[in-house]
């Protein structure tokens, strides 16, 4: 991971707690939100804020704040929510299925082609209207369908063999949600997810609250 992308990712994981923020003021009919309402609500220091919505190039007006409508199409174009990325799934078990299943994804501009998987019972099946194809139709499918993105839930013994694969059939971004480190040509981005670090983080926060 480059210096570059550390700098600025706590402030991108930040941008759609504040978005779902000002949707709320923008239902409400508000013209503006200042960064220390946005602050209050998640427990920040107004400095973060200005700074983190500094990199959407928006600017508050002082005394009134952020106009909302322009902030709101600020942070979605920074994050890219405002394009349509098409995406295939590869491992539709629980957590692919579920992941599909989530509305805000298409929202978001990340829409499902296509679902991969290696289980017979499954192939020809949909999970949430998204056909499911068997995996060794993966290179092929993503040529013909063009897409350039893929989540990867497989288990985790098949991560690297498949993450290749993909590379190899023209895909450029994966989300990887596997236990494994994945490597690949740097060319490739690569975000991985680890549920199970999300679950340590409760987990002590519980102990130290002495939690059952």
């Amino acid at each position: 991971m480059s210096k570059n992308k550390v700098s600025f990712a706590p402030s991108v994981r930040r941008l759609p707690q504040y978005l779902h923020i000002i949707r709320s003021a923008q239902n409400t009919g508000d013209a503006y939100i200042s960064g220390t309402v946005i602050a209050q609500e998640l427990n920040l220091e107004p400095i973060q804020v200005r700074k983190d919505l500094a990199i959407t190039g928006i600017i508050g007006k002082p005394k009134k704040g952020y106009p909302v409508e322009a902030l709101v199409r600020a942070i979605e174009h920074y994050l890219g929510w405002d394009m349509v990325r098409n995406a295939i799934l590869v491992g539709a078990g629980n957590l692919g299925s579920a992941l599909i299943g989530y509305p805000d994804f298409e929202r978001h501009g990340l829409k499902f082609l296509a679902a991969f998987d290696t289980d017979p019972q499954k192939i020809g099946q949909r999970v949430h209207g998204v056909p499911i194809h068997g995996m060794d139709s993966l290179a092929r499918s993503i040529e013909e369908l063009g897409v350039k993105v893929a989540v990867l839930t497989v288990p985790s013994p098949m991560a690297q063999g498949t993450a290749e694969i993909l590379a190899t059939a023209g895909i450029k971004a994966i989300w990887n949600f596997t236990n494994i480190k994945l490597k690949l040509d740097p060319e490739v981005v690569v975000q991985r997810e680890d549920l199970s670090s999300g679950y340590a983080l409760l987990s002590v926060m519980m102990n130290n609250r002495q939690m059952g």
